[in-house]
């Protein structure tokens, strides 16, 4: 068993940090709101926890990580008092804007090198450190799904106008599930920082943000764990058949994007709510039930 987890470290590493990023972005889609500012929270977060660690000597991880968690959360705030009243397509414009904004703000920053990145960040994260962090995320997201604020959320995402009338604080609600979701991409950010000992803008751009939304879509967010279902799927399918993809002739990042894309449109046709939902499809299927 040790010898498995040494040989396949990297591959556990992002399977974990992939599942915070999922559910990252399931905590908005959670209330009905598609944000796509989570790259520019996880770059945020990254960067505050490599600086810590470079530039402050002797400040413990934990605190940088706790930093890389807490700056991405008090930057949403202002960005989703605004951002929070638009809807649809809309929203999901200008949170891909912000993230675009965040991301060129650090190509051009020389305090971290601008687009070279920082480079030689100690490598502080383990595996354990990934699997705490995510079951942490879970279990909060799990109390939360049973509680008076989970059935709010249920409700603002069925019927906001609904839920105002009912007197539930939507903004609030929003608010607070953005502001969550920031703070799990931005400590995904830390962790991946000081695993993969560099932080480059490069690396926070568009195509990061769908990685993590069709993992999430995937694994399928009726259920709290589903996003880290998808990102396990997702993040390991690609590996087991790496050798298929090299008999194509393709590349392994041109191959993780067709084997995700095809993988995306078949669970819109055949499984929309995820694969979380196959095995009680499964079980209606065996009984004879459409």
């Amino acid at each position: 068993m040790a010898d498995l987890l040494l040989a396949y470290q990297s591959l556990f590493a992002f399977v974990g940090i992939n599942g915070l990023l999922a559910l990252s972005v399931y905590t908005t889609l959670s209330c009905g709101q598609l944000s796509l500012a989570n790259a520019g929270f996880m770059a945020i977060g990254a960067y505050t926890s490599a600086l810590i660690t470079l530039r402050a000597s002797g400040v413990p991880f934990i605190a940088a990580l706790a930093a890389s968690a807490l700056l991405p959360a008090i930057v949403a705030v202002p960005l989703g008092l605004p951002v929070l009243r638009l809807r649809g397509v809309f929203l999901a414009i200008a949170t891909v804007g912000f993230g675009e904004v965040v991301r060129l703000f650090f190509v051009n920053w020389d305090y971290t090198n601008g687009a070279m990145g920082l480079v030689a960040i100690p490598q502080r994260t383990q595996l354990w450190t990934i699997a705490l962090a995510l079951a942490l995320a879970l279990f909060i997201l799990g109390r939360l799904r049973g509680s008076r604020a989970g059935y709010a959320l249920e409700a603002i995402r069925e019927d906001e106008t609904a839920a105002r009338t009912m007197g539930i604080y939507t903004t609030g609600h929003k608010l607070a599930m953005l502001a969550l979701g920031a703070a799990l991409a931005g400590l995904a950010g830390g962790l991946e920082a000081h695993f993969t000992f560099m932080v480059a803008p490069g690396g926070y751009a568009f195509g990061r943000v769908v990685e993590m939304l069709v993992q999430a879509v995937v694994g399928g967010t009726a259920a709290f764990y589903g996003p880290v279902v998808g990102a396990a799927f997702l993040t390991l399918l690609p590996e087991i058949l790496r050798e298929a993809g090299a008999r194509l002739g393709l590349a392994p990042g041109p191959f993780r994007l067709l084997l995700n894309g095809l993988i995306l449109l078949a669970v819109i046709l055949y499984l929309p709510n995820g694969l979380v939902s196959l095995p009680s499809r499964l079980r209606r299927r065996s009984r004879g039930v459409a």
